[in-house]
Parts: structure tokens; C-alpha cells; sequence
């Protein structure tokens, strides 16, 4: 698969991604060594560790009410942190966790797709969820602080950065407002900001932020991008230019030396990435 990538679609960095397993890392390192691929990022929880039951990037949640679980998020991001050294990769992409509170996001994107966006129904459950979430992030957001200063504490060294990735669910930590105030209180140079294009259309979609605006505030303390299309209202992982991110107005916010890194959903063609990644160069170069 990683030679296709870089064979078949042109992509000379290509970003490991959460839930790769252990057994997988011994060829993925002999394909480093012989120059054969470079990588540009790691996405915990990469390597996943064999008795870990799921692949998601919140298998373990740093926001975990329980001390062992936490943990195990920071042992294992701490293996990523490893891994990304001995692979000369800068940066290691992390999800907190989320909030415990019933599941609001998807519940929304049903009733817009119901044809009832922004309805009183709508409203009313968006509202009941924000007052909801204010009410008991607080205790979860320290819980998260405290791992991510041992986790900055690790990578410093190793001179591996830690991005922190904009979420596609309300429910899901951080929201924008939380993940500002993260990197200022972090204050650190080794933390830093991850978008991404389809979580975040999504949320402007859903009426939670301004996608621009968002950006604005946020783009100078960007590291990279996960590089993805939103067909309104939450059908992403999208080719560019496919869907409504308007990307004309969006990529000029963010820094010069943003790392853009595709994030495409396994069904797209070929053809529809590499029609993408050319558009993507005609307008924005290299």
C-alpha cells in the first residue's frame, strides 16, 4: 500500500495513520532505512499495541475519568513519540478524548438532513448540548492538561512536535474555544495546531464555528492540515474541490510552511486524487 501511494498517486511524505499494529512497524522501518518511503507524520495511536481493542484515535482518551486509562494513552503516544524519532518524522497528530455526555453531533446531522436545520427542534437540542458541555468540560480539560504536559515534556528532546487536531464532533475535546486556550496555557513551541479542512466544514456546517474565522485566530500556531472535502452536510474525506470547503479562501491563512497532508477516504479512484492534487497545485503551487 505504501508504495502505490507514492508509485501510483505521486505523494513523496506520506502520514502513518492511527491503528496500524505493531507487526506492520518492522517492514514500514526497512522501507525508511533503504530510502524507499519518508514519512511526514505520525496520527496516534500509531504503533497500536497488540492487545489494544480498536483502531480508533480514541481508543484511549486522555480526557478518561480513570487514572489507568490515561495512562495507557500516554505510554502509548509516548511509543509513537519513539517511533516518529526513529523514523525523522517532526510531528505526531493527537485526539484528547471527549466530553461524557450523550452524543449530540451526529443526532444534528440527522435532523439537517431531515430538512430541518436551524429548526426549533434543532436549535433547542444544539443549546441544551452547549449549555450541557460547559457545564462539565472543565474537570475533563484538566485531566487532559496534566497528560499533555508530560507528553510535551517527552517530545521535546526527541524534537518531535505534537499537533493537536481540530475534531469533527461537538461532543469530542477540543472545541475551538478549549484548544486556543490549550496552546496558550501549554505556551509551548513543540505544541501546536492540526486542521482539518472536513471536521471543521463540518462544524460550520452544523453552525458551531466560522470555518474562516476560525483559522484566522488560530493560523499562525498552525503545524500542518489533513487535507479533505465536506459534501454539505457531513459527508467528508472528500477529494478538494468536490464539496463546499472553499479553499481559495481558506488556504492563504494559514502559514507559508503548513505541511498539507491528503486524508481521502479508501474508495476514492485514482483518478479523483490525482485530478485533486493537481487542482491543488495549479492553485496553491507545490
Amino acid at each position: 500500500m505504501l508504495r502505490e501511494i507514492k508509485t501510483k498517486l505521486g505523494f513523496d511524505l506520506i502520514e502513518l495513520d492511527h491503528g496500524i499494529r505493531m507487526p506492520l512497524m518492522q517492514g514500514i522501518q526497512k522501507m525508511f532505512d533503504t530510502r524507499e518511503i519518508r514519512f511526514s507524520s505520525l496520527h496516534n495511536f500509531c504503533p497500536l499495541l497488540a492487545d489494544a481493542a480498536a483502531t480508533s484515535p480514541d481508543c484511549h482518551k486522555f480526557s478518561a475519568v480513570s487514572a489507568e486509562e490515561r495512562d495507557a494513552a500516554i505510554t502509548q503516544t509516548f511509543q509513537a513519540i519513539d517511533f516518529a524519532a526513529r523514523l525523522d518524522v517532526s510531528f505526531v497528530v493527537l485526539g484528547l478524548g471527549q466530553i461524557n455526555m450523550p452524543p449530540i453531533t451526529d443526532r444534528l446531522i440527522a435532523i439537517a438532513k431531515a430538512g430541518e436545520y436551524l429548526s426549533r427542534k434543532y436549535v433547542r437540542m444544539k443549546i441544551s448540548a452547549v449549555q450541557k458541555r460547559e457545564k462539565i468540560a472543565p474537570e475533563c480539560l484538566e485531566r487532559v492538561k496534566n497528560c499533555l504536559r508530560r507528553i510535551i515534556e517527552y517530545a521535546a528532546p526527541k524534537n518531535v512536535r505534537i499537533g493537536l487536531e481540530a475534531r469533527r464532533d461537538y461532543e469530542q475535546i477540543p472545541t475551538e474555544r478549549e484548544l486556543a486556550e490549550l496552546l496558550e496555557e501549554m505556551n509551548s513551541r513543540h505544541l501546536g495546531y492540526w486542521h482539518n479542512f472536513g471536521h471543521s466544514q463540518i462544524k460550520e456546517n452544523l453552525g458551531f464555528i466560522d470555518h474562516a474565522e476560525w483559522l484566522r485566530t488560530v493560523g499562525p500556531r498552525t503545524f500542518c492540515c489533513h487535507v479533505q472535502d465536506c459534501i454539505w452536510p457531513a459527508r467528508d474525506d472528500q477529494p478538494p474541490f468536490t464539496g463546499g470547503v472553499d479553499f481559495e479562501k481558506l488556504v492563504p491563512l494559514l502559514p507559508t510552511n503548513c505541511l498539507f497532508v491528503w486524508k481521502m477516504n479508501p474508495n476514492r479512484t485514482t483518478d479523483a486524487i490525482r485530478q485533486s492534487v493537481q487542482m491543488w497545485k495549479e492553485r496553491f503551487g507545490e
